[in-house]
């Protein structure tokens, strides 16, 4: 048998080592990396972070397969609970998950296992476990000289611990908190942080949550609230879009064929009405969400915090309220989210993938939505809250929804990567289309007495405007896109009868999403204090004002929108055909 010789470093061995830890939390990585459910930064991330465990073993060689096995056993136990969960859901698992595990009862999550747990699962668990053990025979000590120990210890617990809070504080400039939080995002792609960052967050988040909360349960009830639909049964569907301007949807005069499913709706079904000139006040999810859902609006942002939501004011008029999302759950960001989600009877949490940057498709709202049209209540409020075209963009549909492949109608100004982003965001529209279709088909499939209304929460700049150099949102320098929404109503002959008002006449109303409240209000047949008819597109009173957009909390932070470059075109696509690639293009 061969010896290492002392003097030369055993690279075979510290490879076995690295190996070895970087196992329990590089699988699972893999996995989701060549699913195609994340990219390649986790799987990177977890061999980096893997290598600390380099640092005791290195430090102490006598004692290298004893501290190993003991380290491992750790990481293999905690491994097990993500490993699983992608067996199961296919997805990262994340503080979302621990939410939905603590929202859950016994009997429940006993369902779920019994459910979901397979012999196959077990077998592939068990496999997995054999492997590692495996690659604990393998593993041997790896002799430094004793004056290095220390320093290559030391070093690898700066670089891998130390290093990314001074780049997140001194390089960034940003605070304690928030490089804790990003460096804690970064960690948990690796066992054991993924369970102890995972359940920090949440803790964190929920508490967050809960004082919000609170202050709602607070408020007091709106004031001579009065029903004019009376005690007809009725359900009525509110469905929020993510991300998705009406810039690239064909049913808005785009050149492309993004919505095919839509198009035949609008051209054969009378009671699918299509709203051309309504806005969303801000470029960002949680920010608009606290106007549309609320009394809150540009010039009065903060009375989502003082006056009852539309969830307190659709549950004190007796509907029972559901809210299904495919939006993430437990997140700093999305805290208010789901504190809007949890003032509802019954949320159904469906992202529970660790970052945006994930394969989650808006398919899985569908089911839930069936089993909630289902439900006996005679009054009922359904919100879907999907996940729609959010960045990145190739992530938010299916292989078979891949429809645009090639330049042809897209901006010839692009380089072949800005046409490929492109595509993926036109494939994305095609996919919500599809989406958005088949739930007004489900709903009117049952013969409602109600409504169902579509909107997206804001746009996205693809590519879409000026000198076709822009992507994405930035309130500080906005551009139409960002803001231009799709405002889709289904209404049912029912509903129309008892509700008669003429829709097509309203469709070019310019509107802005902020006084969302008040439409929808006026539509459900809603009368109360608050309540201000101008504000409501389908309302006679309607009354239009200036629609503001930008930052209300800045100085000088808001715009007209409609003074905006490009807002009165007379197209409502402001790309010229000369600036369209032709198929000689292509």
């Amino acid at each position: 048998m061969s010896r290492i010789s002392p003097t030369r470093t055993d690279w075979a061995g510290l490879g076995w080592l690295v190996l070895f830890f970087w196992y329990f939390s590089g699988v699972t990585q893999g996995l989701l990396l060549f699913s195609g459910t994340t990219g390649f930064s986790g799987f990177r991330d977890s061999l980096i972070l893997s290598s600390l465990w380099l640092a005791p073993v290195l430090l102490l060689p006598r004692l290298t397969r004893p501290l190993a096995a003991l380290i491992g056993v750790v990481l293999w136990a905690s491994s097990l609970v993500g490993l699983s969960y992608f067996g199961i859901y296919g997805q990262e698992f994340s503080q979302s998950v621990i939410f939905v595990m603590f929202e859950s009862n016994t009997a429940e999550a006993g369902e779920y296992f019994s459910q979901y747990f397979s012999v196959w699962l077990g077998l592939a668990l068990l496999l997995y476990s054999l492997v590692a053990v495996l690659l604990w025979k393998r593993i041997r000590p790896v002799n430094l000289p004793l004056y290095s120990r220390l320093p290559v210890a030391f070093l690898l617990l700066a670089a891998i611990l130390v290093y990314p809070f001074y780049k997140q504080m001194v390089s960034q400039q940003r605070s304690f908190a928030d490089a804790q939080e990003r460096v804690e995002q970064r960690m948990a792609v690796a066992v054991p942080w993924q369970l102890l960052v995972g359940y920090r967050q949440y803790r964190q988040q929920l508490d967050n949550m809960q004082a919000l909360l609170d202050q709602n349960a607070a408020l007091p009830p709106l004031q001579n609230l009065k029903d004019s639909s009376g005690d007809a049964p009725r359900t009525l569907v509110l469905v929020l879009g993510e991300s998705t301007t009406r810039e690239h949807m064909h049913l808005y005069g785009y050149g492309r064929e993004t919505t095919p499913n839509l198009d035949a709706l609008a051209a054969r079904d009378n009671s699918l009405t299509v709203f051309r000139n309504v806005v969303s006040p801000r470029p960002y999810t949680i920010e608009v969400m606290q106007q549309i859902l609320t009394f809150g609006n540009e010039e009065h942002p903060d009375r989502f915090l003082t006056d009852p939501s539309l969830i307190n004011l659709m549950k004190q008029a007796g509907y029972k309220t559901f809210w299904i999302t495919n939006q993430q759950t437990m997140t700093k960001r999305n805290t208010m989210l789901t504190t809007f989600s949890q003032q509802t009877d019954v949320p159904v949490y469906l992202n529970n993938q660790r970052t945006q940057n994930a394969s989650q498709f808006d398919s899985v709202v569908l089911d839930p939505f069936d089993q909630a049209l289902r439900d006996p209540a005679q009054k009922k409020l359904i919100i879907v809250h999907l996940l729609g075209t959010h960045m990145d963009y190739r992530y938010r549909y299916p292989a078979d929804f891949e429809y645009f492949k090639d330049n042809l109608g897209a901006p010839a100004a692009l380089s072949p990567e800005q046409v490929q982003t492109y595509n993926f965001y036109d494939n994305a529209v095609r996919y919500n289309d599809f989406v958005v279709s088949d739930l007004i088909k489900r709903y009117s499939a049952t013969t409602p007495n109600g409504f169902l209304l579509y909107l997206s929460d804001h746009g996205e700049d693809v590519y879409s405007s000026g000198k076709h150099d822009r992507l994405g949102r930035n309130e500080a320098d906005p551009t139409r896109p960002m803001y231009t929404i799709p405002f889709l109503l289904w209404t049912s002959p029912s509903w129309q009868a008892a509700h008669p008002r003429d829709l097509r006449a309203m469709v070019n109303r310019p509107y802005s999403s902020a006084h969302l409240i008040h439409t929808l209000s006026d539509l459900a047949g809603l009368s109360y204090d608050h309540f201000e008819p101008a504000k409501s597109l389908v309302n006679p009173q309607f009354s239009a004002i200036p629609r503001w957009i930008g930052d209300p909390y800045a100085k000088n932070g808001l715009h007209e929108f409609d003074k905006l470059p490009g807002v009165n075109d007379d197209k409502e696509q402001r790309t010229a055909s000369s600036d369209i690639a032709s198929p000689q293009s292509k």
